[in-house]
């Protein structure tokens, strides 16, 4: 919906707002997923936000690793309760406890790791692991599932070994993978911190509008200390929050318009833009999921469902 001749101008404005990268050339490799509840959630091994901000740092900061494909993404998974773990991506790692972190390619931390790191050692390893993808992988070999299928994992380590000045350890034996969610979370949530917690609501079929976003921010420094966290299933997520006034912020969420009760059946739908916003777009899936979502809210059904509006399934 941004106006012709308007998208500098927009640009420019969400750079400087902080909304976005501090190198412009470095956008589309920004691809790390961690949970929202990063550093607040009770179940965490570790917390992974440092981390990320050095991994941002990495991506960012490296002009050779701009050449990366827009698709090429990681995950950096802290062991929260609050997870999406079921998302493959190029390279994962998740903390093994405080110190280590297990390291996996081409997956998810539901896969069996390749090895174990210190997590004092993960920016190199990450530096030098993709600058090797990068000079093996071939133009067609944009996403490593695709340079594995030609290079075993096992030789691709042998030669990042090469190239570390400490040793890769062998994953840890009795890994486990912590329990996710499975459904899209929505609700009040338990924090580590002793009286506080962290309430979670979706936006509808992933759309905030401009009047929502104001009044969030109202409620969010009201309630939740000035924070808003995005989610992977596409809603948001205010910690902080003291337990004696979530339900208020619960309530006002709602009023707001966002799903703030886990069995809301928008909750398990995805749609993608559809033939109202995009021009591939063969039919109107956001308004077909409402229309969905108000069959299932009548009959108690609460399927996981994804709508596309081409054959290019944006929403799965």
């Amino acid at each position: 919906g941004v106006l012709p001749g308007q998208e500098s101008a927009l640009i420019g404005a969400l750079l400087a707002a902080g909304v976005g990268p501090r190198v412009a050339a470095a956008d589309d490799v920004r691809n790390l997923l961690l949970s929202p509840a990063a550093g607040l959630d009770p179940q965490a091994r570790m917390d992974v936000r440092p981390l990320a901000g050095q991994l941002l740092d990495l991506l960012q900061d490296t002009p050779a690793l701009h050449a990366l494909s827009a698709k090429f993404a990681l995950q950096l998974d802290g062991g929260e309760a609050l997870a999406m773990r079921e998302h493959p991506h190029d390279l994962w790692l998740a903390a093994a406890d405080e110190r280590h972190l297990l390291l996996g390619l081409a997956g998810c931390p539901s896969d069996a790791p390749l090895a174990r790191i210190e997590a004092a050692q993960a920016v190199e390893l990450v530096r030098q692991l993709l600058l090797l993808f990068l000079e093996l992988a071939t133009p067609e070999q944009s996403r490593m599932r695709q340079l594995l299928a030609q290079l075993p994992a096992s030789e691709l380590l042998q030669r990042l070994q090469a190239r570390l000045d400490v040793p890769l350890q062998p994953p840890t034996a009795d890994w486990q993978t912590p329990a996710g969610v499975e459904r899209a979370p929505a609700g009040i949530y338990p924090q580590a911190r002793a009286g506080l917690c962290m309430v979670v609501a979706g936006a509808q079929l992933g759309r905030l509008h401009a009047e929502q976003l104001l009044a969030l921010a109202e409620l969010s420094e009201r309630h939740a200390g000035g924070e808003l966290r995005l989610t992977p299933w596409q809603g948001l997520l205010l910690g902080n929050v003291p337990q004696a006034e979530a339900a208020t912020l619960c309530n006002a969420l709602g009023e707001l318009g966002l799903l703030h009760e886990a069995g809301d059946p928008l909750l398990g739908l995805v749609a993608c833009t559809g033939s109202a916003a995009c021009a591939r777009g063969l039919a109107d899936s956001k308004h077909h999921a409402l229309h969905l979502a108000e069959l299932l809210r009548a009959n108690g059904a609460r399927p996981q469902a994804h709508l596309s509006a081409c054959p290019r399934s944006c929403a799965s």
